[in-house]
């Protein structure tokens, strides 16, 4: 009887033991079985294990349209221009040194001085800056290599050849010549809409030096040389005194180069025919520190900014 009881525990034992172990093996088949124990909720693990759930959509309430982000529209041009660049373009100034200018009250509008930041110029007004009237049109610089048989006029009653034929292609800006050279006189001849430097360029005042290169009918004798250094008498003008002269090297004697800053009418022509010599030739091969460097006869070319630059300094 005991016996039986036994067995019967033995029994009771053993099958317990295997429901346990069969609840534990229940038990792991539940648990997640990719990456690192976390849910993959349906989607592609990454590499780390981390669920990668794509691009994300934009966020709308229910009833919204999607957000489209909208393009600024263009200022409508009407033909206005701030007061300001207006001065700058006229060549006076930058943009921030004319609101300076302009705060002083030397600006003036159709008779009125205007002292506002942002005050529009209308096309039909007048701009005037220290009295003087100005252009907000872009000012343009270029040097040409004027050719013999050009008069250095905008035109001719005569209906000669003008520097401005030369010219016809090269802006549609109105420029205009910086000083003269006569006829028969070739080389660096300046143009430019930007009436403030041209003022300033051609006034004797400020010394603007030119460079010649003057070829004589006959030899130039040392005395004439030296007499020329000291200054030739002209009339009406007066005295006409060159910054220096000298033979040119490796050329013949009748051949010399003349620096000089006064800009009386023939000047060098009428210096030398006063001395008794006849200019067969001239060019002139610098003003104001340009010179013709890489041009042919008749060429032209923009000045650089740092040259342009260079003769607002002068």
């Amino acid at each position: 009887m005991n016996n039986r009881r036994n067995q019967s525990n033995d029994r009771n034992s053993q099958g317990g033991n295997n429901r346990g172990k069969g609840g534990n093996r229940g038990n792991a088949s539940s648990k997640p079985s990719s990456g690192k124990g976390k849910p993959t909720f349906g989607g592609k693990p990454s590499e780390d294990g981390k669920k990668s759930f794509g691009p994300k959509k934009p966020f709308n309430k229910q009833g919204e349209k999607p957000f489209v982000k909208r393009l600024k529209k263009a200022p409508v041009d009407d033909g206005t221009i701030r007061l300001n660049k207006y001065v700058a373009n006229a060549g006076i100034a930058s943009r921030r040194e004319a609101d300076e200018l302009i705060k002083t009250g030397i600006v003036t509008v159709n008779g009125q001085v205007i002292t506002e930041m942002g005050y529009k110029v209308q096309p039909e007004d007048e701009v005037r800056f220290d009295g003087r009237k100005i252009s907000s049109e872009k000012n343009v610089y270029f040097v040409l290599n004027k050719p013999k048989g050009f008069i250095s006029t905008s035109k001719d009653e005569k209906d000669r050849k003008t520097v401005m034929d030369l010219m016809a292609n090269a802006t549609t800006a109105r420029i205009f010549p910086v000083g003269r050279l006569d006829r028969q006189t070739t080389g660096v001849l300046l143009f430019t809409n930007d009436g403030y430097l041209t003022k300033k360029l051609t006034h004797p005042s400020h010394d603007i030096k030119k460079i010649y290169h003057v070829t004589l009918d006959k030899k130039l004798t040392a005395n004439d040389l030296a007499d020329i250094k000291k200054g030739v008498r002209l009339i009406p003008e007066g005295i006409a005194v060159v910054d220096a002269i000298s033979f040119i090297e490796g050329r013949p004697k009748n051949e010399v180069g003349v620096e000089l800053h006064i800009g009386w009418n023939r000047v060098v022509r009428r210096i030398f025919q006063e001395k008794g010599y006849e200019v067969e030739a001239l060019d002139r091969v610098s003003f104001a520190g340009l010179t013709k460097k890489t041009l042919q006869r008749g060429e032209y070319r923009k000045l650089t900014e740092l040259e342009v630059n260079f003769l607002k300094m002068l």
